[in-house]
């Protein structure tokens, strides 16, 4: 079994709330409506509510995922950029693609299977369960149980 240690961050985005449906929309700010007293609370609360849409893999998504092999120093950085076509390119033993969510996770998951340890910062209280609801989502099986050891 190889020893290897790979660093990885993603990075996440909300959906954009006014293209939710009505009724998903009410469902998320039901209880806004009920605690606000007043206008002005509502506003802000609704706000914050449209600003943390990415931190839940059920109203966001991943638009980076960084990786780092500690070993070789190498490593990638898959991104979406809707829009746009970037081509691939390297910078100080870091390649960049351009990919979907769905073909970020599938080359995460492909490359994960070959390491051992996983550093990340707060990934087991949000990285990785975000990566595995994401993944799930799409059918995409992990090769890894990034929540297993200490």
């Amino acid at each position: 079994m190889s020893t290897q240690k790979l660093v990885f961050d993603i990075e996440t985005i909300g959906v954009d709330f006014d293209a939710l449906d009505n009724t998903t929309q009410d469902v998320l700010t039901r209880w806004i409506k009920k605690e606000s007293a007043g206008e002005t609370e509502y506003k802000e609360a609704l706000r914050e509510l449209k600003e943390g849409l990415g931190f839940s893999p059920l109203t966001g998504e991943i638009v980076a995922i960084g990786v780092l092999d500690v070993d070789k120093n190498q490593g990638a950085v898959y991104f979406q950029a809707p829009g746009e076509n970037i081509k691939e390119f390297s910078e100080d033993n870091i390649k960049f693609k351009q990919m979907t969510e769905k073909e970020m996770l599938e080359n995460f998951w492909t490359g994960a299977k070959e390491y051992s340890e996983f550093i990340t910062f707060n990934g087991r209280g949000f990285d990785a369960p975000f990566l595995m609801i994401r993944s799930a989502i799409y059918g995409i099986k992990p090769t890894k149980d990034l929540m297993e050891g200490k």
